[in-house]
C-alpha cells in the first residue's frame, strides 16, 4: 500500500497527536522526557512492522521530510540570536572537543570488536561512527565506498540497520539519561532572560502569536530554504557540506539582519520549528525497517551494544563533568546522546523535551544545533577517511 505525499502528512500529523495523548497520559513517559514524536513514531514503527509481518506492505511517500528538516533548522537558525552566539564561546568550543573525541573511540571501539570477533574491520568502521554518529545518509554512502573498494557484503543493508538501531536508542535514553543527572545531582535550572543581563532586552518581551507575524517567519524560512539549498548546491565540488547546514547558518544571518528591521516573534519561531521537527521524526521514524534489524548477525549486535555503553558512559563521565556539572550540562548531554546515535534533529528534540519539562537552557539550544549540524559532520568525515586510510 502506498501514500501520497498529502497521505503521508495526515499519517505523520496523527502519529503526533497520539505521541502528545500518550505522553500527557502516561506518566513515566513525561517523567523520563521522551519526545513525543518519538513515542508516536516508534507505536507506529511497530505497528507498520507487524502489518508487514501479516503481508501488508506501508509504503510512506518521504517527499515532505527533507524541507520539514530544513524548516526546522531555519527556524533553528532564526532564533539564533548573535548576542546568544557569542554566549557559546569557550563552552562551544570544549563541547566541540568532546564530541570529536567521542567520535574517534566510537571508530575505535569498532574496529577494535570487528577484530575481536574475526570481521573485517570495515564492519567496525560501519558499526562506529559512520552510522552511529553519521546516520542513515553516512551510512549509505559509505557502505557503497566499502561494497565496491573492500567487498563488504549486505553493508548497504548493514549500514540501515545499524543507523536505526542507533536512533532508536539515541532516542530512547537522551531523555532519561538528563533527567537522571538532574535528579542525582539536584541541579537547578538558572536564570535567563533576567534584569541586568548584558544579552536581556526589555523590548524583546514575549508577544501572541498572530497571522502578520506567521507570514513574516514563514517569509524567512523560505528564502533561508531556497538560498541554503543553491549554496549547497553550488560550493558542492569545492566545500562539502550538508544542505540544512547552510540552511542554518543562511537563516542565522538573515533572523539578525531582521531583528534590526522589525520585532522577530520567537514564539511563532519556537511554533513553526516544533512542528516542522515533528513532521520530520514522525515520518522518519514510522518508515524505519525494523526487520532490518532481524538480520544483524549476533557479532554486529554486539558490537552495536558496546557502542551504546560506550556513548552513556562517555557523556554521562566525561561530557558532564567537563561541561560544568550543571543543569546547562545535563541538557547537553542529552543532545549529545542524542546525535552520538542517531542525529541531529533527535538531539534537538531530546534537549526540547527535557527543558519543557525542566526549564529553558538557551546554551543548550544554541551548541547543540551548530555543533551538531556543522562540526560533526566535518570531525566525522575526516576522522573516517583517517581509519580508512590506515586499515587500506
Amino acid at each position: 500500500m502506498q501514500f501520497s505525499a498529502m497521505e503521508t502528512l495526515m499519517v505523520a500529523l496523527i502519529v503526533l497527536a497520539v505521541g502528545q495523548w500518550l505522553v500527557h497520559r502516561i506518566h513515566i513517559l513525561s517523567q523520563l522526557n521522551m519526545p513525543d514524536p518519538v513515542v508516536g513514531g516508534l507505536l507506529a514503527t511497530i505497528i507498520v512492522t507487524a502489518l508487514q509481518l501479516g503481508g501488508i506492505t506501508l509504503q510512506f511517500n518521504d517527499a515532505l521530510k527533507e524541507p520539514a528538516m530544513l524548516f526546522f533548522f531555519g527556524a533553528v537558525g532564526l532564533a539564533a540570536d548573535f548576542r546568544l552566539l557569542r554566549r557559546g564561546g569557550w563552552p562551544m568550543l570544549l563541547f566541540a572537543v568532546l564530541v570529536i573525541v567521542l567520535v574517534m573511540l566510537q571508530d575505535l571501539a569498532g574496529v577494535g570488536m570487528a577484530k575481536l570477533m574475526g570481521l573485517s574491520p570495515f564492519y567496525g568502521l560501519l558499526g562506529g561512527s559512520i552510522t552511529m554518529t553519521g546516520g542513515h545518509g553516512t551510512g549509505a554512502a559509505w557502505a557503497e565506498v566499502f561494497e565496491h573498494q573492500a567487498g563488504l557484503q549486505g553493508a548497504t543493508e548493514l549500514a540501515a540497520a545499524s543507523a536505526t538501531f542507533g536512533l532508536i536508542f539515541g532516542a530512547l535514553l537522551g531523555g532519561p539519561l538528563a533527567m537522571f543527572l538532574i535528579r542525582r545531582y539536584h541541579l537547578m535550572v538558572p536564570a535567563h532572560g533576567v534584569e541586568g543581563d548584558p544579552d536581556f532586552d526589555e523590548q524583546e518581551t514575549p508577544h501572541p502569536i498572530s497571522g502578520a507575524s506567521a507570514i513574516r517567519i514563514m517569509m524567512l524560512l523560505s528564502v533561508g530554504v531556497v538560498v541554503g539549498s543553491v549554496a549547497a548546491e553550488h560550493f558542492a565540488s569545492v566545500f562539502r557540506l550538508p544542505t540544512f547546514v547552510w540552511v542554518l547558518f543562511v537563516c542565522i544571518l538573515l533572523g539578525n539582519a531582521a531583528r534590526r528591521l522589525w520585532r522577530v516573534n520567537d514564539a511563532t519561531i519556537e511554533v513553526v520549528g516544533n512542528t516542522s521537527l515533528g513532521i520530520f521524526l514522525a515520518i522518519t521514524l514510522m518508515s524505519l525497517q525494523l526487520l532490518q534489524l532481524v538480520d544483524l548477525a549476533l557479532p554486529m549486535l554486539a558490537m552495536l551494544l558496546v557502542q551504546v555503553v560506550l556513548a552513556v558512559a562517555f557523556i554521562t563521565l566525561v561530557t558532564f563533568r567537563m561541561m560544568g556539572r550543571n543543569y546547562d550540562s545535563a541538557v547537553l548531554c542529552a543532545g549529545h546522546c542524542g546525535f552520538a546515535m542517531g542525529a541531529t534533529p533527535t538531539a534537538v528534540a531530546n534537549i526540547q523535551a527535557v527543558t519543557q519539562h525542566h526549564g529553558p537552557s538557551p546554551l543548550a539550544f544554541i551548541i547543540v544545533p551548530v555543533v551538531g549540524g556543522f562540526i560533526v559532520d566535518i570531525a566525522n568525515a575526516t576522522v573516517i577517511q583517517t581509519f580508512v586510510t590506515w586499515l587500506s
